[in-house]
């Protein structure tokens, strides 16, 4: 008696486990699908859950009717029936399971084929279509053409414990990778250390990055949003906290957002040129010379031989080009000045064994010069 009051006592903590497990994050799971892959990913999975709710259903019926209707009765002492050998049994047993396993085959190799589609070359680059472009229109139409078609393929590479993104216009970005909506994104993935995982489950399927192996997959966001991604493949102390951010933007956004990236835009200075200094451009004179403190104590310090700025530095850490539009330090902690203070002076206690060098000893007015730098480092503004 004493036995089963105490099995109840452990119906509260059961239930409240279950209601975790209906726990989660914004965009962060398979069954809320943004994206054509991440559709097809989660319809196969309902078709999957249909065909074993079926099996289940038929196997237990069948059982219960035997188990009832065939069941010993009293005074029943006559041998069933030897079925042993019947080839109508054994065609059908056979028959039916091939049957199931096709509906689920067939979906799931047109996915396969699909999802490990090729970048398309750009119309005009080479061949006979970029001939003819020229021909027909001249060289300048060609270009256009080459351009308009042009496919987004992103090089990926997994670190401990970050992820790098370059894009063909020649710029990095750390942990947030920029695509457009409507159309599809390639990226070819690779590892600097060891395996690596890339996923983003409200977008697509998963991936392995492997040191010195390049794979391919491609991705598309139906709308703008934020969509999170993991590493799905244990490669470190940190990998828990080993996260990224997939920002998708509208097609006109994101063109703006690569030109600012890759500093294509023209300068305040040449788009007033002929003009005397109104007063914004001062103020924009007194911030950059504010912001060339920072830019000097960043170089100082060393923080530019591990990240780049705006074309400038090394890759060996994440690009900081747009930092101030992250929304968390290292994808780790919140953005605000205290934190990347701490992050700078002891980055061990918040990622462990993560690669960057702690800065204990760096005197407050560097300190507070690269953060501002830091805060000023930003993309989005320039779109607004």
């Amino acid at each position: 008696m004493k036995g089963r009051i105490g099995l109840w006592r452990f119906l509260p903590l059961s239930a409240m486990f279950f209601l975790l497990a209906g726990c989660g994050e914004d965009k962060l799971t398979a069954l809320d699908p943004y994206g054509p892959q991440a559709e097809w990913i989660l319809d196969n999975m309902i078709l999957s859950l249909y065909v074993m709710a079926l099996v289940i259903i038929v196997v237990f019926t069948l059982f219960f009717i035997a188990v009832i209707k065939f069941r010993k009765k009293e005074g029943d002492e006559e041998i069933p029936k030897q079925v042993e050998g019947s080839k109508t049994l054994e065609l059908t047993w056979t028959i039916i399971p091939v049957f199931l396993l096709a509906i689920l085959a067939v979906p799931t190799i047109a996915g396969t084929y699909n999802m490990a589609e090729e970048a398309p070359e750009a119309a005009g680059s080479s061949g006979e279509e970029g001939e003819s472009a020229e021909g027909e229109d001249g060289e300048e139409n060609g270009e256009e053409v080459e351009e308009e078609d042009a496919a987004i393929v992103i090089d990926v590479t997994g670190h401990q414990f970050w992820w790098q993104f370059d894009y063909p216009e020649g710029f990095s970005a750390g942990n947030e990778v920029y695509i457009p909506t409507g159309e599809k994104v390639w990226f070819n993935l690779t590892a600097s250390d060891v395996i690596h995982s890339f996923w983003v489950p409200a977008l697509g399927g998963k991936i392995d990055t492997i040191p010195g192996v390049e794979n391919s997959m491609w991705l598309e966001a139906n709308e703008p949003g934020v969509y999170k991604g993991k590493c799905a493949e244990l490669c470190g102390p940190s990998h828990a906290l080993m996260d990224f951010k997939v920002v998708a933007m509208e097609p006109d956004e994101y063109e703006v957002w690569a030109k600012e990236m890759s500093g294509e835009q023209e300068s305040s200075a040449e788009e007033s040129e002929g003009g005397g200094a109104t007063e914004e451009s001062q103020e924009e004179d007194t911030q950059d010379s504010t912001m060339s403190d920072g830019r000097q104590a960043f170089e100082d310090q060393g923080c530019i031989g591990c990240h780049a700025v705006e074309g400038q530095g090394t890759g060996q850490g994440p690009s900081l080009s747009n930092f101030a539009d992250r929304e968390k330090i290292a994808n780790v902690i919140d953005v605000s000045d205290e934190n990347l203070e701490a992050w700078i002076r002891d980055p061990e206690s918040f990622k462990q064994g993560n690669n960057m060098p702690a800065f204990p000893d760096m005197n407050d007015e560097d300190m507070d010069a690269i953060i501002d730098y830091l805060n000023s480092l930003s993309v989005e503004d320039e779109l607004e």
